[in-house]
């Protein structure tokens, strides 16, 4: 897509979504983009939901899942549950085999606890690579970004250019407020991780998560040993 004619789709698809709920932009782009189009689930709340709404909307929607080899074994278990009451199959992503291998020999099996260069480059390899793999034949991913997670995403917009992945980015929850997601889970029953009832809101791999403390921000608990400014893994890019 030539750099006028993307920012041209762009101009028209956020004012088709101006005013439309979560469900109608969802319908919207699930129709006009059948089959280049596909939910990208890290199995937290969000992703819950939009599983829930997804799949409700057209059963056939690909929803795939970055599987890093480091997840809580919660996050599987979620997995299992939320295949089983949906009846389908995630698309699984691994990270090469190969890659994790060198770098393990390299700086070791924690190398992301001693700088943030090799936490970013652990991420890189484990994260980054594998989704540029699950977006290669995509025209959008559908992520459950929210502008109220944290500070670096207060500026999300519910249709984005992702400049890195050259395709169109949906976030269709970006304006919803962490009651409002828990609401729909409990409404529509859809499956949450059990960390989540032991105050993790946001839950990525397991050593690189913890529990947040009363008053911290909704992702204080990744990467909590690093300046807060930085807390991203490469999946989402903010200028």
């Amino acid at each position: 897509m030539g750099e006028s004619h993307m920012k041209e789709t762009l101009a028209e698809l956020k004012e088709k979504s101006q005013g439309r709920s979560s469900q109608e932009i969802l319908e919207y782009f699930l129709q006009v983009y059948k089959g280049r189009i596909a939910l990208a689930s890290s199995l937290g709340l969000e992703d819950q939901v939009l599983t829930d709404l997804v799949l409700k909307i057209n059963p056939g929607t690909g929803i795939f899942v970055l599987d890093t080899g480091r997840l809580p074994q919660e996050t599987y278990e979620l997995m299992e549950e939320t295949m089983k009451k949906y009846h389908m199959n995630y698309d699984v992503y691994f990270p090469e085999w190969s890659a994790v291998e060198q770098m393990t020999r390299q700086f070791g099996p924690n190398l992301f606890y001693k700088s943030s260069e090799l936490r970013q480059k652990c991420c890189q390899i484990r994260k980054v690579e594998p989704l540029r793999r699950a977006l290669k034949d995509l025209k959008v991913w559908i992520t459950g970004l929210r502008r109220e997670q944290d500070r670096n995403r207060a500026r999300t917009e519910t249709i984005e250019w992702d400049e890195t992945n050259e395709l169109i980015k949906v976030n269709p929850l970006n304006a919803w407020s962490l009651e409002q997601v828990w609401q729909y889970i409990r409404e529509n029953g859809a499956p949450s991780n059990k960390l989540h009832d032991q105050d993790y809101p946001s839950i990525g791999c397991s050593p690189c998560t913890r529990a947040v403390r009363p008053g911290e921000e909704l992702r204080a608990g990744r990467w909590w040993w690093e300046d807060q400014e930085k807390k991203e893994c490469g999946l989402h890019v903010y200028k």
